[in-house]
This record gives structure tokens, C-alpha cells and sequence, in this order.
């Protein structure tokens, strides 16, 4: 069977855009993979973050995990610092990658802006962090959004140098898996940016944790424009906000965008937005209550990582362990 790996970090509230972009999709590849689902902790730690609301973000993106529909006894969950073999190879990933390579990613850009001197070296080196956490469970697929295929293509190149400068067949080119009508979600209040947990405003997402009140109270102060919705996608170009919405909306109700369209072509949206907010409500907001009462039972929430640990090391130590090797550490 072919391998899974994602992880989510633990940074901030959890959102909508989190849960339609990677953790509902998670739960649907269970059936058809063997899945690692990470909480990338090490990750984090790349800025800032404070000790106390890490660990309980941590239990938040696992209880995240098992309220949306991840079994823990079929998939593999566990916080990414658990598992210390992703820190190993990431070193040897350091060796591997060439300095051209990452200062070409993108995000690294975006995140350091003006201040990239100021950086700390693991947002630089990032991306092989990133190509360990796959590629130390030789993990055959990546959901991703478009905002990570970057990345993994940085992946792919640490494979194939690594598989040619030694001369071996170790490890394989992972291929993303790109799923659903809205992988990447945008922010409620401005359409041209991504949904974000950092945005000062409240009112641009949908946090995994509000309640009935809150979700409808946001899709209504949602920023759309005056026009009516169109028959089809192509009038939708230009159109940010109202793509999105439809968007969110095809994704819940497992259609496409055409459909949702024709559903509702003509339509104002002081119609389709109360539709859409009990649509989400409906969805949606059974995840947050179950994970309002996970994260209420630290004890269980701690139990699934102990054992996903377990789990994960039991398949990444033999790969390191060849990795090793293959570079010439001695054995002891």
C-alpha cells in the first residue's frame, strides 16, 4: 500500500481553511494509504513561540485530528518532536541541498520580508526539515496545497541527489496529491489573501472552535460585492470574494464550483449567505464541539501521541538506520 505523510503546525486557532485545505482530506485517504499524520512542532519553533500555548496547540491539532475523523488505530498520529529521526536526517538533508536551492523558495520570501538577516536559521532551512518528515517514512504521497508544492518539489531533488550521490535506490520521488474545490481558502474580509491564523481580525476566518452564532455572524459580515451570482466559473474571474465563498461552499457540500453555480446563478447574496452558513453549521461545527471535548481530556489526547510515537519510530528508525549507513556512520 502506498504512504502518506502531512502534518499541520500547532500555531494559532485552526480554521476553516485548515480543516477544507488538509485535515478533512486527511480523513479520506485513510482507506486507500497507510497515513502519518504529523503535528509539526519543530516546525513551529522556526519563529517565535511561547512555550505554554505550544504544548496546548499541540493537543489542539491532535484533537483536530481525531474530531474530524482520523482513527488513531488506523492512521499513525504524533507530535513531529516525538520522533527524533526527522531531526537526524534533516542534518543529512542540510549536507545534501545546495544553498541555490533554498534561497529560490518562495516562502521563505514572504515570511522573512525586509527582516530576512533577522531569520533564524531553521525558517531558512525549513524545506529540509520538511523533505526529512516525508521522506523518513519514504512516504509515496503529500497532500498539499499550492502553497507547499514548492517544497516538495524541493523533496524530490533531495531524493533524487541523495539516490545519486550514493549511488542507491533509497529513497522514492514523493508525488503531491492536490484534493478537493478549496484547497486553499481565503480570507473572509479580502479575497486576495490567504485564510490565515495571524490575521488581526477575527471576522477573516472561521475558527474550528466557533459556535452556531459565531459562523453565521461571519458569513454574513463576509466582504462580497453587489453583483448577483453568475450562471458559470468564467464570470467569476476578477470576482475574489464571491469565488471564494462559492468555493467553501462546493467543498462542504462535496460538489464543484459548476454545480453550486448552477444551484444559485442569479441569486443575491443575502440568499446564498445565510445557505451557506447553515450549510457549515451543519458540517462544520460538529468537528468543533468533539474537539472542544478532546481537548477537555488531555490525558486520552496524550495517550494517541505516546502510541503514534511508538508507532512512527517503529518505521522511521530502520530507514534512518539505512540512511546512516549509506553515508558511513559508523554503527555502534
Amino acid at each position: 500500500m502506498s504512504r502518506v505523510f502531512s502534518g499541520v503546525q500547532p500555531t494559532g486557532n485552526l480554521h476553516l481553511g485548515n480543516y477544507l485545505g488538509a485535515i478533512r482530506n486527511f480523513v479520506g485517504l485513510q482507506d486507500d494509504y497507510e497515513c502519518l499524520y504529523c503535528i509539526v512542532d519543530m516546525h513551529a519553533i522556526t519563529v517565535w513561540q511561547d512555550p505554554a500555548e505550544l504544548t496546548a496547540t499541540t493537543r489542539m491539532v491532535a484533537s483536530a485530528y481525531l474530531a474530524a475523523g482520523i482513527d488513531a488505530e488506523k492512521s499513525i498520529i504524533f507530535a513531529q518532536s516525538h520522533v527524533p529521526e526527522h531531526a537526524v536526517l534533516a542534518w543529512i538533508f542540510n549536507c545534501v541541498a545546495r544553498m541555490g536551492w533554498l534561497n529560490r523558495m518562495t516562502q521563505f520570501k514572504e515570511k522573512a520580508g525586509k527582516h530576512a538577516e533577522n531569520a533564524s536559521v531553521g525558517l531558512y532551512a525549513y524545506p529540509n526539515l520538511m523533505a526529512a518528515d516525508i521522506l523518513a517514512y519514504k512516504a509515496t504521497h503529500v497532500p498539499v496545497g499550492e502553497d507547499q508544492k514548492q517544497h516538495l518539489e524541493l523533496c524530490r531533488d533531495i531524493a533524487q541527489k541523495f539516490n545519486h550521490d550514493y549511488g542507491v535506490e533509497l529513497f522514492p520521488l514523493t508525488e503531491p496529491l492536490i484534493l478537493g474545490e478549496a484547497t486553499r481558502v481565503m480570507n473572509l474580509r479580502d479575497g486576495s489573501k490567504k485564510m490565515s491564523k495571524s490575521d488581526p481580525s477575527d471576522y477573516s476566518r472561521i475558527n474550528l472552535t466557533d459556535g452556531p452564532d459565531e459562523i453565521a455572524l461571519k458569513i454574513r459580515k463576509a466582504r462580497t460585492d453587489p453583483a448577483p451570482l453568475p450562471e458559470t466559473e468564467k464570470e467569476l474571474e476578477g470576482r475574489l470574494e464571491a469565488r471564494n465563498l462559492v468555493g467553501i461552499y462546493a467543498a462542504l457540500a462535496g460538489k464543484t464550483r459548476a454545480d453550486v453555480l448552477a444551484e444559485f446563478a442569479g441569486a443575491a447574496f443575502s440568499t446564498f449567505k445565510p445557505a451557506l452558513a447553515d450549510l457549515m453549521v451543519e458540517t462544520f461545527g460538529p468537528v468543533g464541539l468533539e474537539m472542544q471535548r478532546l481537548m477537555a481530556a488531555p490525558d486520552h489526547v496524550d495517550a494517541v501521541l505516546r502510541d503514534g510515537a511508538e508507532r512512527a519510530r517503529a518505521i522511521a528508525g530502520p530507514i534512518v538506520d539505512e540512511v546512516k549507513k549509506t553515508v558511513g556512520f559508523l554503527s555502534v
